[in-house]
């Protein structure tokens, strides 16, 4: 999420235009983030940089969330910095590559649709701090609303028997 985001859809009266900001600077932060769509739960970080390092920290913070005993599966595409060697998955988190160009099959995109088209999209930034502030807004309020965790990241097909 940075200071070139999207623009998205607007409603506006018919023979009007709505306006919708788009800012040219650079500056960016990325909001690394797991959901469980049984429990409508989420875990997540907003760092500056997103590589390895950066991707062992949210698997760290994803560990804190799971529940004593249990073991969780996390699905990722197949970005560099989550298909590494150097990347050491904790204990209680086994991690599923998607195949390549699937996004669909992992149903945290549709949260980041959701975020980016709710929360996040048609503004402009007034700094890097003013980016992750935002970030960790729109992070704290999908937690704040399981139910939605729930709905938007549920999958069908993963639940069938």
């Amino acid at each position: 999420m940075g200071q070139k985001n999207q623009i998205t859809r607007r409603w506006a009266r018919r023979g009007t235009r709505a306006s919708a900001p788009k800012d040219q600077r650079t500056k960016s932060a990325y909001i690394f983030g797991a959901i469980c769509p049984e429990h409508g739960k989420g875990a997540g970080l907003v760092l500056p940089l997103c590589n390895t390092q950066t991707m062992a920290l949210h698997l760290s913070e994803i560990s804190l969330a799971v529940a004593p005993g249990a073991h969780a599966v996390v699905l990722m595409d197949q970005a560099g910095w989550h298909t590494s060697a150097k990347l050491e998955a904790p204990d209680n988190i086994s991690i599923v590559a998607l195949p390549a160009k699937c996004p669909e099959l992992n149903p945290v995109e549709n949260i980041w649709q959701f975020m980016r088209d709710n929360w996040l999209s048609n503004r402009v930034f007034s700094s890097c701090d003013n980016i992750v502030d935002h970030c960790c807004d729109a992070w704290n309020k999908l937690v704040d609303q399981p139910w939605r965790i729930m709905a938007t990241g549920r999958r069908t097909w993963a639940r069938r028997s």
